[in-house]
């Protein structure tokens, strides 16, 4: 079951500390996974158990954050009263086990876990639940009255909300369907190589399903897999239109965006754009460039509200941005954690980048100079995933306020309430110079012109 707390203290600080109601017996826990797993990131380890492969196992996690004792802990103490300000608002404490995947709509926040229950909350509550016999929710989506979650087992599955009572989900589909794979299983043709000496369906993932994300206005849902490719579905009839082989390694993300550009990150260092093509029914996706080839896998993409900038967290604390107007560029690099970015997330101005350093950092756009507002701490644990949704209540106000939930490791989902007009880190460093806390770490450099 759930233990749940919830504290507004009366003035929020720009960084909320640890939640002293997290038991020291998840952080060791955690060590002892961590030592049991050995990744090498590639999509075909046989046996691989739920976090092995994934991102944050390229960097020792269980270490400290850095910023546990930061210098900057003393904003809520020193900030004027009347600026707005960015902390915690309540911690969802679970003990299902690690948190994989967040989704967020109309008030009611969706997570999943390496159990089999996929937990529904609102107002920090919990209102439902539904049961997936896969385990392993490893990513969530919504769109409209259906809720799309991609598993361990390589499969898509679809829920429906009941419309007479919304804690009734009931799974309506599963992609692949079991008619489609019967019937592709008969033709020799539609079987493809997927590792030595072995041959799968071009329908299945073959491996974990690690991203899931929506276009739309043409109805296509996108599934990435460490399976090395990524598989176009029609929503409307449960069909597998395309499967692209994109990447010599898992895949750990897929965003779909705007002119119909989709971008793939993956463990292979690597981030590509591809060019969906339609003619009548048919659809496939030519590739269009690699935005970026490194050692360093890539771990997280997102990209603006806008479409115009997109967003690449690595595994060696960095995060690349690119500015899209007719053609992309890079724009520069956001430097604000100590270890792998797993999560990426962005809301108006504003990006959030969760980190294996158990941070959040919060960044605010302003053309393409960024700044990092908050770093948002209390997790114990690697944070993995993030959800954004705007706060309703500041519409008003004239302060743009979202509230950010952030799923860790540490079995624990936390809720944030971020403010675009909160003052930086640079801002608060000069009005406390004579603290003699030095220079911060946080930098957003601007790209090297080529």
């Amino acid at each position: 079951m759930f233990s749940e707390t919830s504290s507004l203290p009366p003035k929020i600080g720009n960084l909320a500390h640890s939640d002293p109601n997290m038991a020291a017996a998840t952080a060791e826990a955690a060590e002892d996974d961590f030592q049991a797993r050995h990744s090498s990131f590639s999509g075909y380890e046989a046996n691989r158990l739920s976090g092995e492969g994934s991102p944050m196992m390229m960097s020792p996690w269980n270490q400290n954050s850095p910023f546990t004792k930061s210098p900057w802990s003393n904003f809520d103490e020193n900030a004027p009263s009347n600026i707005p300000q960015n902390g915690l608002i309540s911690s969802l404490v679970r003990e299902e086990g690690h948190i994989y995947s967040l989704a967020a709509k109309d008030d009611l926040l969706y997570t999943g876990s390496d159990s089999k229950n996929i937990r529904v909350w609102k107002n920090t509550k919990e209102f439902t639940a539904f049961k997936s016999n896969s385990g392993l929710v490893k990513a969530i989506i919504i769109s409209g009255d259906k809720i799309f979650t991609g598993h361990q087992d390589g499969k898509v599955r679809v829920w429906k909300v009941n419309p007479k009572n919304p804690s009734i989900h009931k799974r309506t589909g599963t992609f692949p369907t079991f008619f489609d794979i019967f019937k592709a299983s008969i033709k020799p043709s539609n079987y493809v190589e997927v590792k030595r000496n072995r041959t799968a369906l071009w329908i299945k993932h073959c491996d974990a399903i690690s991203c899931l994300s929506m276009s739309q206005e043409q109805g296509l849902l996108y599934s990435a897999s460490w399976d090395r490719s990524f598989k176009v579905w029609r929503v409307e009839n449960s069909k597998c239109l395309e499967s692209v082989k994109a990447h010599d390694d898992a895949v750990n993300s897929v965003v779909a965006s705007v002119d119909g550009l989709v971008y793939t990150g993956s463990a292979d260092g690597s981030v590509k754009v591809w060019k969906r093509e339609s003619t009548g029914k048919t659809v496939r996706h030519v590739f269009v460039q690699t935005l970026l080839s490194q050692e360093c896998a890539v771990t997280a993409l997102v990209v603006s509200n806008s479409g115009t900038v997109v967003y690449c967290g690595s595994s060696d604390g960095l995060v690349n941005f690119w500015e899209y107007n007719k053609e992309l560029s890079h724009g520069g690099v956001l430097k604000g954690h100590k270890l792998a970015v797993l999560c990426l997330a962005a809301a108006g101005n504003l990006v959030f980048s969760g980190s294996a350093d158990k941070t959040i950092c919060v960044w605010r756009r302003d053309g393409n100079v960024h700044t990092c507002l908050s770093v948002l701490t209390g997790h114990t644990g690697p944070v993995k995933c993030l959800a954004v949704e705007e706060d309703k209540n500041s519409s008003s106000s004239g302060d743009p306020r979202w509230v950010v939930y952030s799923g860790s490791l540490d079995k624990s989902v936390k809720v944030w309430s971020v403010s675009e007009m909160a003052p930086d880190l640079r801002y608060m460093a000069s009005n406390m110079q004579h603290t003699g806390h030095g220079e911060s770490n946080w930098e957003s450099i601007p790209s090297a012109k080529y």
